[in-house]
């Protein structure tokens, strides 16, 4: 005789709600904290609130005038801007993390105490960018370790002004966000090759596939959803730029505002008499990110998944 699991009326017992009170608590968390504050964005948007003394002036609505003082300003500038910077710290950082990823995971190179050198390339992330833009703004300065070794060696007849110069300043921003991020970027694509089949791997060597090939037509392939994630996150990251810029150039964006941000950008309004126009920012910010975003996943995944030939 068979126990049938079933309650009274001959059903089995469903266990699915219990997953649902498991996701209470973060949909409130997200509730709270994100949706409510973006939809109260959008709406400060259309307002003029600000304080003048100790009277607060407002909320006044206006429509559209936010957002058309908004495009009337600097906001192509900074967003070219940004998008030059998170360009110039990108490309090394995936040529860079891809390089390291392949070489890691590779058991035929029988790399010793990778351990050691996965902790030393992500170290650089777990310290917060302020110090890290304080750490190179000592060393780039007019009178810094960096100009003073070039001197010494006779590169230089006199010191660089990195900070005074657009190519020195942009670099320097671009430089930072590799060094913090590429160690991250290598960790995520190191598990997403881990993940591939290794028959995969040695049918194609007994093919006689070469390794560019390999790499090629098998590995960039099955890693391809890991990899258009990194690159989408990258881009929401890059147009959130803010401390590495903010601290190295002082707030200033210099030179001429060649290293103003969006979000620098967004936080000098926040400190205006307008307060709208910083949520009408926001919400442009926003609007921008998510048309981005849209346009790199179609790219990457655009095309009609292939079969593997070698």
């Amino acid at each position: 005789m068979t126990v049938s699991r079933k309650n009274k009326k001959g059903k089995s017992p469903r266990y699915s709600k219990y997953g649902y009170l498991f996701l209470i608590p973060f949909f409130a968390v997200y509730t709270l904290f994100s949706l409510i504050p973006l939809f109260n964005t959008i709406y400060n948007s259309f307002f003029e609130n600000y304080r003048s003394g100790l009277n607060i002036i407002g909320p006044n609505f206006v429509g559209l005038a936010n957002y058309a003082t908004v495009f009337q300003s600097d906001i192509m500038k900074y967003a070219g801007n940004t998008m030059i910077l998170w360009v110039i710290g990108f490309v090394p950082q995936i040529l860079v993390s891809l390089l390291l990823a392949v070489w890691f995971t590779d058991v035929r190179l029988r790399l010793k105490a990778t351990g050691f050198f996965k902790t030393v390339i992500y170290l650089p992330n777990v310290i917060m960018a302020a110090s890290f833009a304080m750490l190179f703004f000592t060393l780039f300065a007019d009178n810094g370790p960096i100009n003073s070794l070039l001197m010494n060696l006779g590169i230089l007849s006199e010191p660089y002004r990195f900070m005074s110069s657009v190519s020195g300043t942009r670099g320097l921003v671009g430089l930072m966000n590799f060094m913090m991020w590429f160690g991250n970027t290598t960790i995520m694509l190191m598990a997403a090759i881990m993940g591939v089949d290794q028959s995969l791997f040695e049918a194609a060597e007994i093919d006689g596939a070469s390794h560019f090939q390999i790499f090629r037509k098998i590995t960039i392939p099955t890693i391809k959803p890991i990899f258009i994630y990194v690159v989408i996150t990258s881009l929401i990251g890059g147009l959130q730029m803010f401390d590495v810029p903010q601290v190295l150039t002082n707030g200033k964006g210099t030179p001429n505002h060649t290293s103003t941000t969006l979000i620098m950008d967004l936080n000098s309004h926040l400190y205006s008499k307008n307060y709208g126009m910083a949520g009408a920012l926001s919400v442009v910010l926003f609007i921008i990110t998510g048309v981005l975003s849209m346009i790199v996943f179609k790219a990457l995944t655009g095309g009609k998944d292939k079969a593997v030939d070698i």
